[in-house]
């Protein structure tokens, strides 16, 4: 009899929600927001938030160890800024951009309140209301998470990519990426969301743990052996708090301020690489989140970006 990681886990998961102090009955909504998500390419979706009115946001002051890249858009000119903390994305993004990449890539995915995405290859040359997301050059960049210091603010650059359930180490596209616009939130959605990431949190764990014992459950199970079985989810619960209680998942200061003030994409941190922020043309990127849009949530006109270039 062949039992797949997927249901020893499920298994072990039942037990571990018995225990009230973990995994609450919200969790299915914590699972719906939190996995649904990002702006990704290869097809994969980000989960949104309620749409609410967007507060003006101060201008950014340039932090100088940034590489400064300029997007010439259909719409008006974007300039972003690299972060030299992330390597792999900074220099890929360079080196892109240097090869004409993203001379005429469109963003062929805009959701209101949300974010705006692009770095599809392939839609240089789509027809009209073609489903676009799968272009990319051909590889994946490892995951560079600098958190909770680089985070989903309003106007944060981040790499887009595939679902976790098809890319486990959360690597990034090799060439989609996304702008945050997103929404403010009060302090009271940021406390509820800021406990439905821990208990997020606290599952991850123990469904890594409990993958890790497989066999050790099916044996027990096996032999009927209902005292082991249970030692060893009281161990695995225990392994598990103590884990999180290492990393505890609080907002900082700076997220809540930022979250609270100019808003953001806050369910979206630590789970997709933040490499970079906008420097200017917020309001170059507040007119392409209001365009049009198909089923898809791409554009009915088309909005592209003519080019690129480095101007460091």
């Amino acid at each position: 009899m062949i039992i797949s990681v997927a249901y020893i886990s499920d298994f072990m998961q039942r037990e571990f929600n018995c225990k009230k102090t973990m995994i609450k009955n919200n969790l299915v909504l914590v699972v719906a927001m939190l996995f649904a998500f990002v702006a990704c390419s290869n097809g994969t979706t980000a989960q949104q938030q309620p749409t609410e009115t967007k507060k003006v946001e101060k201008q950014k002051v340039i932090i100088p160890d940034m590489t400064k890249v300029e997007l010439n858009t259909s719409l008006g000119i974007i300039v972003v800024g690299l972060y030299k903390e992330t390597p792999k994305h900074h220099d890929n993004f360079v080196k892109l951009v240097k090869e004409g990449y993203y001379d005429g890539v469109l963003f062929h995915r805009v959701i209101n309140n949300f974010m705006i995405q692009t770095g599809d290859g392939n839609s240089k040359t789509a027809k009209p209301g073609q489903m676009l997301g799968t272009g990319d050059p051909g590889y994946t960049i490892e995951a560079e998470f600098v958190y909770p210091k680089f985070f989903h603010k309003r106007g944060a650059l981040a790499a887009a990519r595939t679902a976790d359930q098809v890319n486990p180490e959360r690597r990034s596209s090799g060439s989609q990426f996304y702008i945050v616009t997103g929404k403010a939130y009060n302090e009271q959605q940021l406390m509820q969301m800021e406990h439905q990431m821990q208990q997020m949190n606290l599952q991850s764990i123990f469904q890594a743990k409990a993958a890790a014992h497989q066999k050790e459950i099916m044996k027990l199970r096996m032999a009927r052996d209902t005292a082991g079985t249970e030692a060893l989810r009281q161990q695995l619960i225990a392994e598990t708090e103590a884990e999180a209680a290492k990393n505890p998942v609080k907002f900082t200061d700076a997220q809540r301020e930022a979250y609270s003030t100019v808003g953001g994409t806050p369910h979206l941190d630590n789970q997709y690489t933040v490499f970079g922020e906008v420097l200017e043309g917020m309001d170059v990127v507040a007119k392409i989140e209001s365009a049009n849009t198909d089923r898809n949530d791409r554009p009915t006109e088309d909005i592209k970006i003519i080019s690129a270039k480095v101007v460091e």
